[in-house]
């Protein structure tokens, strides 16, 4: 809450009203005689009986409280433990789900925000029963939580993170439980999943399948302002419920590309196979490591706000990405991570935008989710009331765009010693990137861009 909208809030509560006649302040510690010297009082109800010197001390009480509030409220709030606790476990399940998908033949690019899926899988305990909610909670490694904790950890990690002010990007986030025509969904659990995962619930009638996937693919359209057009092109379980996460996501770099340093170059898919994207370049101070031992570079990007990092890893040569991904698990991260040196880097990135989408059933299924999306074992009676559904599909679909938007860079560096040497970043391959908060330590994305959207470059050889 801003300063004057708590003056005028409390005072409202008070009994009157107050009308600022002042010209803001230089210094925040003046603001308070500032404001009391050059306020009107327009006294309403039992206020209207009291002199002018005493509304005057009551509205400098109130501005004291207010300003105290406001320190508060400006202070780096930590994270519940339970919170805490789930901002890990998500971290540890996108390396888990990331390798899984990884093994699908003739995939190429990836992108899933583990924060969102470990969302969606408190929605599925919170929907659960018995050994169903029991299995959802292993895999979240939540076993000891109660389910109060649980859901409100994971409602709390995922405002935090998601939350467009403080740190200053474009992340829309829209998820839809589907349900078959004949369900009827529990009130208690509609306003639970609601408040807790801010899910909506509808009723899907397969008996025109295309028109209900139809239906499925213009809500993610319109939920995500037309960036992603389409979830799916087909449901091959028509007979359960359907989860579908629909987000659009665009971080906004700590320091701007200039719009002019752009131009078209060649991603190499493979050496035989080239794609004419355009390109951004700009030099700067980042995070960076030469990994010689596995050939390799990580570089690391901080966002607008400095909340969160955007971490590239990208193999010297182009080569397929079953290599970097053998060795990418947690623990390597926090690794390399660890060894990345502040210094000056040019970077020379593609511009890009991307939408992908994964059913994410059979891949959870193999993490240990076994009873929800099994028909005849899933006990998901707190969604309806009774033993009348399964999760038959789990479709999790994100657009991920960034160009060369960002706050202004700082001039100050070029010509200093700085910026003198740099080494040399140039994505023009397939690489693994990572969107790591750096309050929570989780991973707010997690995908490969092995082939990015343009057109094929003739071979001039």
């Amino acid at each position: 809450m801003s300063f004057f909208l708590c003056v005028h809030e409390v005072a409202a509560d008070l009994g009157f009203k107050i009308k600022p006649m002042l010209k803001r302040s230089k210094e925040f510690k003046e603001v308070k005689i500032a404001i009391v010297d050059n306020y009107e009082y327009e006294n309403i109800s039992r206020l209207s009986l009291l002199p002018k010197n005493t509304a005057s001390m009551l509205v400098s009480n109130l501005i004291a409280l207010c300003l105290l509030a406001v320190a508060v409220s400006g202070e780096d709030k930590k994270l519940s433990p339970h919170a805490t606790s789930m901002a890990d476990t998500s971290a540890n399940l996108a390396f888990n789900l990331y390798h899984n998908i990884a093994k699908e033949k003739g995939l190429d690019n990836i992108l899933i925000s583990p924060v969102v899926v470990a969302s969606s899988l408190g929605m599925v305990a919170m929907g659960g029963k018995s050994s169903t909610a029991s299995q959802v909670k292993s895999l979240l490694k939540a076993d000891t939580l109660k389910d109060d904790h649980l859901h409100k950890g994971l409602s709390e990690l995922l405002t935090e993170v998601s939350d467009p002010q403080a740190r200053n990007v474009t992340w829309k986030i829209s998820n839809r439980l589907y349900g078959p025509s004949s369900v009827s969904f529990s009130d208690d659990f509609v306003k639970n999943s609601k408040k807790h995962y801010n899910y909506e619930h509808s009723k899907i009638n397969f008996r025109d399948k295309r028109s209900a996937i139809n239906s499925i693919n213009e809500w993610a359209a319109k939920s995500t302002d037309g960036k992603l057009p389409e979830i799916t092109k087909d449901v091959k379980n028509t007979d359960g419920a359907m989860i579908a996460n629909a987000m659009f996501f665009k971080p906004h770099w700590d320091e701007k590309f200039h719009h002019k340093m752009v131009d078209n170059r060649g991603f190499l898919v493979s050496r035989s196979h080239t794609i004419s994207v355009p390109m951004m370049h700009r030099t700067g101070i980042y995070g960076f490591y030469d990994d010689t031992q596995n050939k390799l570079l990580v570089v690391s990007m901080p966002l607008a706000h400095k909340k969160s990092s955007m971490i590239f890893i990208m193999p010297y040569h182009v080569e397929p990405l079953e290599r970097l991904e053998k060795l990418l698990t947690r623990q390597q991260l926090d690794t390399w991570v660890s060894k990345l040196e502040e210094r000056a880097v040019a970077i020379s990135l593609p511009k890009i935008s991307m939408e992908v989408s994964h059913d994410l059933q059979k891949h959870l299924a193999e993490l240990g989710l076994t009873e929800a999306v099994d028909k005849s074992k899933a006990d998901l009676s707190n969604i309806s009331g009774k033993k009348d559904l399964y999760l038959a599909n789990v479709f999790h679909a994100s657009a991920l765009e960034w160009d060369t938007e960002g706050n202004p860079f700082d001039t100050s560096i070029y010509g200093s010693e700085k910026i003198r040497n740099p080494k040399l970043f140039y994505v023009d391959h397939p690489f693994i990137f990572l969107v790591k908060d750096n309050k929570t330590n989780s991973i707010l994305f997690m995908g490969r861009l092995v082939r990015p959207k343009g057109d094929k470059m003739r071979d001039e050889l």
